[in-house]
């Protein structure tokens, strides 16, 4: 039985036991649907062989190698990860196209007497419906950007008002990395594909009568490029900026990346490679700092020569007609909490620009 998939926000509500992506484990790392695990029915090898089969020989004499890959690593599945589930068990399965790979999976469980369905179209009617809902589709809600220099505590805020009940996307959390070049996180960026995915879901969900607030960024997040309907609403929404001394700033960053002011050795790396932008014995100082552990001044001296001057002046080239700014003296955890009650405030009143 083929499953149609209509939308993007249909995707988020399926409601099966397992959703099974059969394709080799290249193609799922690459990316797949939300929530499936990879059970392959080809390898990355045997794919290829099949492949060159197909091209070199005969397409009939691939289909039968192919066919004795698939049931020899079905019969794995089986007996492994599949080995104790029960007879009401329901999967929903796919592939590349929604064809051989997932037919033969689907009718081997379909005889055991599981309730098996199959995407129709596979993975690249997910992809269809991800690219519609991120580069054609328009943000659904309003959009306001909170904005702030750096070290201004702006996700931190944004986790915070989601928690009174406003709506957000935390953009960075979808790219896994925090927006700057010191803002790499263990494990990595997801691919391009996957971040649109995971963007695709969070747009979908969203109550198109309120508000969502996303923090202020460029359009890349570490390797990951914005799509541009998002990207779009960005540029154009109203903002609200916090300004934060930078002393205080600089007591919040030096506290936020903990996980690399204990790796210094990387540290001193991403300071090394602004040699380009800065001067040689600013260079040395900075680096100095770091080896010495002096987190707070290093943070300092960053944001006054390389981040402050770049805010600024990418701010001076944009409209600033929309924007409320709104004076923080402090980012304790007590200030922080204030400083969000504030926003959600203005959020509320909030409207998109003509």
């Amino acid at each position: 039985m083929a499953l149609t998939l209509t939308s993007v926000a249909a995707v988020a509500a399926l409601d099966y036991d397992m959703v099974i992506d059969v394709r080799a484990p290249s193609e799922f790392e690459d990316d797949h649907l939300p929530g499936a695990i990879n059970l392959p029915v080809l390898d990355d090898a045997e794919r290829a062989r099949v492949g060159t089969i197909y091209k070199q020989q005969s397409p009939f004499l691939a289909r039968k190698v192919g066919a004795a890959l698939v049931a020899r690593n079905a019969a794995k599945h089986l007996e492994g990860r599949l080995a104790d589930l029960p007879g009401g068990w329901r999967p929903l399965i796919y592939c590349w196209r929604g064809g051989q790979r997932s037919g033969a999976f689907e009718t081997i469980l379909a005889q055991v007497g599981w309730r098996t369905e199959r995407i129709e179209g596979g993975y690249k009617s997910w992809r269809r419906l991800v690219v519609d809902q991120v580069q054609n589709l328009p943000v659904p809600s309003p959009l306001v950007v909170l904005d702030g220099n750096t070290g201004s505590a702006k996700t931190e805020i944004l986790g915070r008002l989601s928690g009174l009940g406003v709506q957000t996307i935390d953009l960075e959390a979808l790219a896994n990395h925090r927006g700057s070049l010191f803002g790499a996180m263990p494990g990595g960026q997801p691919s391009q594909k996957t971040f649109e995915g995971r963007l695709a879901l969070a747009l979908a969900r969203l109550d198109p009568r309120r508000p969502v607030v996303v923090e202020a960024e460029s359009a890349r997040i570490g390797n990951i490029g914005l799509p541009k309907q998002i990207w779009a609403a960005i540029r154009s929404a109203p903002r609200i900026r916090i300004v934060a001394p930078a002393p205080a700033r600089a007591d919040y960053l030096a506290s936020a990346y903990a996980d690399l002011t204990g790796d210094i050795d990387r540290l001193d790396a991403i300071v090394a490679g602004l040699a380009q932008l800065h001067p040689a014995d600013t260079i040395a100082h900075w680096r100095s700092l770091a080896r010495t552990r002096a987190f707070r001044d290093l943070a300092l001296g960053l944001m006054e020569l390389h981040y402050d001057p770049r805010y600024e002046k990418h701010r001076a080239r944009g409209d600033r007609t929309g924007e409320t700014v709104l004076a923080a003296e402090s980012l304790s955890d007590a200030a922080l909490d204030q400083i969000a009650g504030r926003v959600a405030d203005l959020v509320q009143t909030a409207q998109p620009r003509d």
